[in-house]
C-alpha cells in the first residue's frame, strides 16, 4: 500500500523543545522524531533534552538503517544516515522500543540520556486505543469499530470499544503490547510474529489496520 507523505512541520514541545525532521524522512528518522516528541510531551525527558548539546548516531542492530540526532539546547534535528564523528553512537532494536544492543560508543552519559529519551512511558491501553482509532479514521477502508480485548497474566480480561457502526475489527492481547501497538511504540506486524495477538477480521481489514499502525508509528 502506497501513501503520499508530506513533510511535517517542526513540533514545538513543552519547555520550548523543538523537534524537526528532514524532508522526505526515512522510517527511522520518523520513528525517532515521533518517539522524542512523545517523550517530551509526557514530560519524561524534557529537562534533559532541553539542556543537551551533542550529536548522537542511532543505528539499527539488524538493518542498515541509521540516523543522526543533533541536540542544540532545546532544538533537536533528526536526519538520515551518519556522517562525521558523533559524540555518542547507540545501536538499538527498532522493533524493541529502542532497546540498546551492545555497549554504546563515545560519551556514556550522552548515550544514556538519549536512550532514556527514546523510552517514554506507554499510555494506558484504552487511552491509546481511542487515540489510535481517531488517527486511523482518515484511512480509506478502516472499519467503523475497533474492539480491543486485554488479557493480563493474572487472567483478568477487559474489553474496550472504539468507534461506532457496523463493520468492526477485533484485537486481543496483553495490555502492555496493545498499548505499544496503539501508541506506535511497537510494530503491528512484528508483534503478530510473537504469537501474543489474536485478531478477528478480514485480510483486507488487516491490511488497512496495518496502514493505520504505520500512520501512528511513523507520524505520517
Amino acid at each position: 500500500m502506497t501513501h503520499t507523505i508530506a513533510p511535517p512541520e517542526p513540533t514545538v514541545a513543552p519547555l520550548g523543545v523543538t523537534i524537526a525532521i528532514e524532508d522526505d524522512a526515512t522510517p527511522i528518522v520518523r520513528l525517532i522524531g515521533r518517539t522524542l516528541r512523545d517523550s517530551v510531551h509526557t514530560g519524561h525527558a524534557s529537562a534533559a533534552l532541553d539542556e543537551l548539546r551533542a550529536v548522537v548516531a542511532v543505528r539499527s542492530h539488524d538493518t542498515p538503517q541509521a540516523a543522526t540526532v543533533a541536540f542544540s539546547g532545546g532544538s533537536i534535528a533528526v536526519s538520515n544516515g551518519v556522517s562525521g564523528t558523533p559524540d555518542a553512537t547507540v545501536t538499538v532494536d527498532l522493533n524493541g522500543r529502542f532497546a540498546s544492543v551492545g555497549e554504546p560508543d563515545g560519551d556514556s552519559s550522552t548515550a544514556a540520556a538519549v536512550l532514556d529519551a527514546l523510552a517514554p512511558p506507554l499510555p494506558h491501553w484504552q487511552e491509546a486505543a481511542d487515540s489510535f482509532w481517531a488517527a486511523a479514521r482518515s484511512i480509506r477502508g478502516i472499519p467503523d469499530v475497533l474492539v480491543v480485548i486485554a488479557a493480563d497474566d493474572d487472567g483478568n480480561i477487559e474489553q474496550h470499544v472504539a468507534g461506532a457502526g457496523e463493520s468492526q475489527y477485533l484485537i486481543a492481547g496483553p495490555p502492555e503490547l496493545l498499548a505499544g501497538i496503539f501508541s506506535g511504540a511497537d510494530d503491528l506486524l512484528a508483534a503478530l510474529m510473537t504469537g501474543q495477538l489474536g485478531l478477528s477480521g478480514t485480510m483486507s481489514q488487516l491490511s488497512v489496520l496495518t496502514a493505520a499502525s504505520w500512520k501512528v508509528r511513523y507520524d505520517v
